[in-house]
């Protein structure tokens, strides 16, 4: 095959080094596959969507670089020079990139219920009791089961904890319930066969059904160890497909980003990448052995990476003809709203691109609470597609599915003459902008606390997470010197004001930034401003791309973008198309998702919307802020909310991050309880990331995320770790919290909770 100088449409030039000679089936003088577009990646960083992945080999003392397709074929990528980008595949991990369409699956048939895209999408749970507490599991089972849950894990860690398994499904059965129960199964083969005589589905983790626990240590492999280590996985894994071929079990291979094996994380790094092959070489053995009623999971507690992990998994079943369910969740997302926005940001991004056939919300609750968010999710995935919900077709050239890459507006800069400093009125991390009415500026001190400004001697100070810019949609009256005085004062510390086009002209505020429409600035409307004010231009986001030609000749400060939804129109969709075109013509204004919320809506379902909708974009790096209007709530919760969405997205850190799991059976302590307490006296360290978990299985390296880890280690028996590293084991329950405080101090990360004035 001869070098190409293939490039995505967009793309002005790009020299292209020699392609490997065989991918994914591709044959010397075949075509491309329709699902494979092209784009730059600097050599060296071939992890991301590639053919098979990369992977690192010792051969000869010598360390090559591969790419490792369908199969065994194996080229060496090597560039002709230097610097010089590699074309490599963008590949297709979705139905359709203007719209939700559900992707296509296989039936996988767990029981009685039926899981793929032509069933709705099923909601699950799983129990928090100890598993060999035969009464208090059956009991909780038919509990959520009687709130909706479609099926329930269980975890099985031992044979005691199996022998039970059969009293609890045929208690069920006595009391009437059919709903299908799930085994979690972590580094015990045998277990895994034992129960597989009684429950519906097998829940296995590739990183250690066969493999040791994880050491975090970097290993080397000839090509031959790896294949040994092949087949050992294939030696003890086998036996558990032959048997669920035997009972009509289902099974789910669940990845788990903190669970990965030394082997996986040596050749692919801690990454989306590594979590994918991972569960590849489980269904590799399941496709030979002809077992296919089985589905993927690639769970991790960061939104982001998760996000991640799903599209390069679908990607790759794309390009091998694979067609399996999928199981969603975020996890360890901790508990509250925070939980909550964490999975909708997960899960909804991926229902809203019509992936996702069975879900579950995790959250540092009772499960029974885990039920109501995750129908909501579901119902909103099951919508969106049954509308098909989206844009007019478009040709998406810019956004990057499978890495993280943020388009960053250009913020603010002081310009020559102004009185004011306007370069606070977004943040580079990421804004929070909120709607204030007149009733708020009736009464200076509370507005200012909701705000979260600090108060000096009465006077507020921009703090760690005050709003960034207020819009006042109606402006105090020209003499209502009480209110404008409250208003000057937030502009003196760089709160920006936005507020319309009409209220401006009638009652202008000084140095106010004002909102206009398209129709405003082509009728020029908003030359009847004084020379110099600062412009914010909102967007509906179906404009035609010659109506938002006008954005090429005028200055912005920011764009509102503001999608006018309906039964049709998919938010998500209209604003990555506005991200495109503003990417395609080089425009860098910053973009602020402004979200307007009805009357009468729940509380949980403006979170999960904000989340689903918003988060989608953000996990993309597709914004810079978020406004929230909602008329029932007050600023103080629309205030967090947005603070909340923002840190979901790994945007701006304004808050102590937890990464805590939603206890099971394993768990060694009362979860919630200590978790409470950990909160209440470590809230105030924004930029500290503490993981509480109830065990060790995704202990250490969930804790990736982590700065600090406290983890069960035996009854009563607390670890700490610093990263993943385990720093004192076995301190009593009652000094652990304590303990945690103190390591965090040692390692220079604490400060003091602020005393109130």
């Amino acid at each position: 095959m001869q070098a190409m100088a293939s490039c995505l449409p967009g793309q002005t030039s790009m020299v292209a080094s020699p392609l490997p000679a065989s991918f994914s089936g591709l044959k010397m003088t075949d075509s491309l596959p329709s699902s494979l577009k092209f784009l730059e990646q600097p050599f060296g960083n071939l992890r991301g969507p590639s053919w098979g992945g990369t992977r690192s080999f010792k051969s000869n003392k010598t360390r090559v670089l591969v790419v490792r397709n369908q199969g065994t074929d194996v080229a060496e990528m090597k560039a002709s020079v230097d610097g010089v980008p590699l074309v490599v595949p963008r590949q297709q991990y979705c139905s359709s990139v203007h719209k939700t369409v559900r992707r296509k699956t296989s039936t996988v048939m767990v029981g009685n219920v039926a899981i793929g895209s032509e069933h709705p999408i099923r909601v699950q749970t799983m129990t928090t009791t100890d598993t060999k507490d035969v009464r208090g599991t059956v009991e909780q089972v038919m509990r959520v089961a009687d709130r909706g849950a479609d099926l329930v894990r269980i975890t099985v860690q031992g044979r005691k904890e199996a022998d039970a398994c059969f009293e609890i499904k045929n208690s069920l059965v006595k009391n009437g319930y059919d709903i299908p129960l799930v085994a979690d199964i972590h580094f015990a083969p045998p277990v895994a066969l034992r129960v597989a005589e009684c429950f519906d589905k097998i829940r296995v983790n590739p990183g250690n059904f066969a493999d040791r626990r994880a050491q975090f240590e970097i290993l080397e492999y000839t090509e031959e160890d790896y294949q040994q280590e092949l087949e050992h996985i294939e030696k003890v894994f086998t036996p558990l497909v032959e048997k669920c071929k035997k009972y009509g079990r289902a099974m789910r291979i669940g990845t788990n980003h903190g669970s990965l094996s030394d082997r996986i994380m040596s050749y692919y790094g801690d990454s989306p990448r590594g979590m994918v092959e991972s569960a590849f070489e489980f269904a590799r053995i399941c496709r030979k052995l002809d077992f296919h009623n089985f589905v993927f999971s690639m769970k991790a507690s960061n939104p982001v990476v998760m996000v991640q992990a799903y599209r390069l998994l679908v990607a790759e079943m794309y390009v091998q003809g694979w067609d399996y369910p999928l199981h969603l969740g975020v996890t360890e997302a901790g508990e509250g709203e925070d939980g909550r926005m964490k999975s909708a940001i997960g899960i909804g991004t991926l229902l809203q691109d019509g992936l996702g056939d069975t879900i579950r919300v995790s959250l540092t609750e009772p499960p029974e609470e885990e039920i109501d968010p995750c129908r909501r999710l579901a119902n909103l995935g099951m919508q969106a597609s049954h509308l098909e919900r989206g844009v007019v077709p478009f040709e998406e050239k810019h956004r990057h599915y499978f890495d993280f890459q943020r388009r960053t507006g250009q913020l603010p800069v002081q310009k020559e003459g102004e009185e004011v400093d306007y370069r606070g009125v977004l943040h580079r991390d990421g804004s929070v902008l909120m709607s204030v009415s007149l009733e708020y500026l009736k009464k200076p001190d509370v507005l200012y606390k909701s705000l979260a400004t600090k108060m000096v001697v009465g006077m507020p100070f921009k703090d760690l997470a005050t709003v960034d810019t207020i819009l006042l949609r109606e402006l105090p009256p020209v003499d209502d010197i009480a209110a404008r005085l409250a208003v000057k004062r937030l502009i003196d510390i760089s709160v920006g004001v936005l507020t319309p086009l009409s209220e401006q002209l009638i009652k202008p505020l000084p140095h106010a930034m004002v909102i206009v429409t398209l129709k405003e600035l082509s009728s020029a409307a908003h030359k009847l401003l004084p020379s110099g004010t600062r412009l914010a231009i909102t967007l509906r986001g179906d404009e035609s791309y010659k109506d938002l030609d006008i954005l090429k000749h005028v200055e912005a400060t920011m764009i509102l973008l503001n999608v006018s939804t309906d039964d049709k129109v998919s938010r998500v969709h209209s604003s990555r198309r506005l991200f495109d075109y503003l990417q395609e013509n080089k425009l860098d204004f910053p973009v602020i998702h402004h979200l307007e919320f009805p009357v009468g809506i729940r509380r949980d379902d403006l979170v999960i919307a904000a989340g689903s909708e918003a988060g989608a974009l953000l996990v993309d790096g597709l914004g810079d802020g978020i406004l929230l209007e909602a008329p029932d709530y007050d600023i103080e919760f629309l205030r967090t909310t947005s603070f909340g969405l923002l840190q979901g997205c790994r945007m701006r850190n304004t808050k102590t991050e937890y990464v805590s799991c939603p206890s099971c059976g394993r768990t060694l302590f009362d979860l919630q309880e200590i978790s409470a307490e950990i909160r209440e006296k470590t809230a105030h360290l924004p930029g500290v990331a503490i993981a509480i978990m109830g065990c060790i299985v995704n202990g250490p390296g969930e804790m990736a995320d982590a700065d600090f880890g406290y983890v069960g280690g035996a009854p009563g028996k607390i670890d700490l770790y610093v990263g993943k590293t385990v720093v004192k084991r076995g301190i009593q329950m009652d000094q652990a919290t304590d303990a945690l405080i103190q390591l965090i101090k040692d390692n220079g990360r604490w400060v003091d909770p602020p005393a109130e004035e």
